[in-house]
């Protein structure tokens, strides 16, 4: 099966020695049937050529942000949303450094920051230069905004030196490539649910209450989700967050009409229930607006527990359960609970009372725990909400298949 043909790949050639290189990857891709669009930087074309680029991709070569013909078309956008990967062949210490400090001086670097689609560097750079405390910093900041890095390798270099720097070969890069779409192919057959965000329960037209969430986690998992091939559903409760098209979003606003939502959007293969449901809602919740008053006493009704109801239903219950917990104090204890009493498959608790890593935070830091006692409990110490999730997926695509 070929996982590859008519896959849309954005080429991006820097400027260093082994760009040629780039050229033997573009035959082995045209092999198989792959789109391809290339940029070529300023520096890139001392060393080959957009002719030669054009004959062999058979696909336009853009070189030039300021192109009165190109800019007419928004190359940078469009170009970013065109493509379903982007790789850049070589990255040189230049573009490394560049892209880990947001630059966006040209077309290469402006298509890469306003793309939502995956980017992959081949660094390639003299030992010394690779070996820099700079470089290391850039490519661990870059690799904690999801960049995805291959190579370099070990080897003889045009400079005469010999170390690490080397580029990877286009035969490997291409192996990456195909191992890419193969793991894209095979999880688009699966179906992922993602609830995310508060609910609001209503008291009146105009009051309400509600749990405290930002949705930031949820939304950040829908991502990473729909990235790796996912159907991705996500559930949504009041947030100001936004989210790409190639997910589903329905968006609710109480707890009932996040279970209604729930139940009619499975079967899944695993559901991720990191949405802060009320607990309880007003039972007799008034159609007009209640006056001030001195006191106010409201009588309140459980909601349907959507995690616990999910988790026990056989006929809905998806291969993967996956419930979140935002704990105080004694989150071991709790988590751990709460994963045999909700009949979870995993529980992932968290300390909101940390600000750090909080509620509107960007960061977070969580335990898994596993009903499969054969499966280690762990902790992803503190990280961006999107490594995170990052890291979770990882898991999910290891437990389903």
């Amino acid at each position: 099966m070929n996982n590859l043909s008519q896959k849309k790949i954005l080429l991006i050639i820097c400027g260093g020695i082994s760009a040629y290189k780039s050229l033997e990857l573009i035959r082995l891709l045209k092999k198989q049937d792959v789109e391809i669009k290339s940029i070529l930087t300023k520096s890139a074309k001392e060393f080959v050529t957009s002719l030669s680029v054009a004959s062999l991709s058979q696909g336009k070569v853009y070189d030039d942000l300021f192109n009165a013909e190109n800019e007419a078309e928004m190359d940078h956008i469009s170009l970013s949303r065109w493509a379903d990967v982007i790789f850049v062949v070589p990255a040189t210490a230049n573009t490394i450094s560049k892209l880990s400090a947001g630059s966006s001086d040209d077309l290469a670097s402006t298509v890469i920051l306003a793309s939502d689609k995956d980017v992959f560097l081949t660094p390639a750079m003299n030992v010394r230069m690779w070996e820099h405390p700079s470089t290391k910093q850039n490519l661990n900041k870059l690799r904690s905004y999801g960049y995805k890095i291959i190579g370099p390798e070990i080897g003889d270099m045009a400079c005469g030196e010999f170390g690490e720097g080397k580029m990877t070969e286009p035969k490997d890069i291409f192996q990456t490539i195909e191992a890419y779409f193969g793991e894209l192919n095979k999880n688009q057959k699966l179906k992922a649910l993602v609830t995310a965000g508060p609910t609001n329960e209503y008291i009146d037209p105009v009051r309400f209450i509600t749990n405290k969430s930002s949705g930031k986690q949820g939304y950040a998992l829908a991502k990473s989700l729909a990235k790796r091939g996912f159907q991705t559903t996500l559930i949504s409760g009041p947030t100001n967050l936004q989210i790409g098209s190639n997910i589903k979003l329905i968006k609710v606003e109480t707890a009932d009409e996040m279970f209604k939502a729930t139940k009619e959007n499975l079967p899944a293969d695993v559901a991720i229930f990191s949405a802060a449901v009320a607990d309880f809602k007003v039972k007799d919740k008034k159609n007009e607006k209640m006056k001030k008053q001195e006191y106010l006493n409201l009588e309140l009704e459980k909601n349907i527990d959507i995690l616990n109801y999910v988790s026990k239903h056989n006929s809905l219950r998806p291969k993967l359960v996956i419930g979140f917990a935002a704990e105080t104090n004694d989150i071991q204890e709790n988590a751990q609970k709460k994963l045999v009493e909700k009949n979870c498959d995993w529980i992932i608790a968290n300390d909101v009372s940390n600000n750090s890593i909080g509620f509107d935070s960007d960061f977070n830091e969580v335990s898994i725990f596993y009903k499969d006692k054969e499966i280690k409990n762990e902790k992803l110490f503190i990280k961006k909400k999107s490594e995170i999730s990052e890291e979770i997926t990882d898991r999910v695509i290891k437990q389903l298949n």
